[in-house]
């Protein structure tokens, strides 16, 4: 027979609620927690135009993360707590560095890059993601504005031993102005031979750099077929796309993250609507057939648990009961019951029904 354990006579589970317990601990010190991962903003930095870098100290409850996964931050704004998913570079056992770009009317991020300051606290999930660099193959990295994000964790991580083999970045940017990390980027290159970085402006020059679906991606002195490569690609979701449409069956190995949410889709395959039904309520909606489940449900009133929006986090994960989906990014369909439904990254062909 199992032992029954039971909390201690001092421990503070046995006498305190979390909430209380964190409120008393941070009197003294703002990350102190019972259970709670949290992150207190050391400094705020600028990181090409329209950009900033935010390095926070979280407390001992924040499990840490591998080179080029994501965590989502909670950040408090007006009495609410919106939750934004970014991805960070370690910089020490409790230090990571978050770049975050100002988006046209998006209120986390604009007050994250204007108006954060040393002190604030910010709530942090645990890290998420599977995107990852072979150690010893050739690479080829695409990023597109903050797609670069993830690329500086995994170059910052893969460089700190020789590069086995050869690895090229491809970084676009509107303008040479909005380059982050440029000058880590280049010193980086020029520490290791094996590391070359590419920075293209599309809409600089007298020439501007072609785009990823028309690019050479060739390398003079490089002669590593592109068979061999392994492609990992970032950006908004019509940059991946691309990069997918040309590259995917070429390629060794191919692996995307899109930091926008994927476009509907528009083929005839997509038009027209189907009936969805959320099993635990049994209420039945019509949903148009090319568009993320997710955004459909929102759009009826309904406000599903989710997080990144990417397809990375899984948050939104559900089973389906019956009905096929089709992937908003690879176009693959899928009609096996018990199996999870990403519902951001996922629409609906024929009827169907949700564990939800």
């Amino acid at each position: 027979m199992s032992a029954v354990v039971r909390p201690s006579l001092f421990s503070p589970y046995r006498w305190l609620s979390p909430s209380l317990f964190d409120f008393w601990a941070g009197q003294l010190n703002p990350l102190w927690t019972l259970r709670e991962p949290m992150a207190r903003l050391v400094r705020r930095e600028p990181a090409g135009e329209g950009a900033a870098t935010l390095v926070l100290r979280c407390n001992r409850h924040w499990a840490g993360m591998r080179a080029g996964q994501h965590v989502t931050l909670g950040v408090e704004l007006e009495g609410r707590v919106l939750r934004r998913s970014y991805s960070p570079t370690r910089l020490g056992r409790r230090e990571l560095a978050i770049t975050v770009k100002a988006v046209e009317g998006g209120k986390v991020s604009q007050h994250l890059v204007a108006h954060a300051k040393p002190g604030d606290l910010f709530r942090l999930d645990a890290a998420f993601g599977d995107f990852h660099m072979p150690a010893a193959a050739p690479v080829l990295l695409l990023a597109a504005g903050s797609g670069i994000t993830p690329m500086r964790s995994l170059l910052r991580d893969a460089c700190q031993r020789p590069l086995a083999a050869p690895v090229d970045l491809f970084y676009w940017e509107r303008s040479a102005a909005a380059f982050q990390f440029r000058d880590e980027l280049q010193a980086l290159a020029a520490a290791n031979p094996n590391l070359r970085v590419h920075l293209l402006t599309t809409r600089e020059g007298e020439v501007p750099a072609a785009r990823i679906d028309s690019h050479t991606l060739a390398v003079a002195g490089d002669d590593t077929p592109l068979a061999q490569r392994h492609v990992l690609a970032c950006g908004p979701d019509g940059f991946v796309a691309a990069a997918r449409t040309r590259l995917a069956q070429q390629v060794a190995g191919f692996q995307a993250e899109a930091f926008t949410p994927p476009a509907a889709l528009s083929d005839a395959d997509s038009l027209g609507e189907v009936a969805l039904t959320l099993a635990r309520s049994g209420r039945r909606l019509i949903v148009p057939r090319g568009r993320s489940l997710l955004e459909s449900l929102e759009a009826q009133g309904i406000a599903p648990k989710h997080g990144c929006r990417m397809g990375i986090c899984n948050s939104c994960t559900c089973e389906r009961v019956s009905g096929t989906t089709r992937h908003l990014r690879t176009g693959d369909t899928q009609s096996e019951t018990a199996v999870p439904v990403r519902i951001c990254v996922s629409a609906p062909t024929t009827d169907l029904t949700l564990d939800l």
